[in-house]
């Protein structure tokens, strides 16, 4: 697991950096989701594998029916 510190700007903005980008192939334009859950914080994560989870899971569950 890799650790960054970020710094929030004046505008409540935050830069992810370079390493964390290339990792996840973060590009320009790229719309991201973020999760809030005041006990276990912020997660930030690619729109498109959140909907490819959200996909399988409803999926699964029409198959069970």
């Amino acid at each position: 697991m890799c650790q960054y510190i970020v710094k929030v700007g004046e505008k409540g903005q935050i830069v992810i950096p370079k390493a964390a980008r290339e990792m996840f192939d973060i590009k320009p334009g790229d719309t991201l989701l973020l999760l809030a859950d005041t006990k276990r914080g912020i997660a930030i994560v690619r729109r498109e594998l959140f909907e490819q989870f959200t996909d399988s899971v409803l999926q699964s569950n029409e198959t069970e029916e």
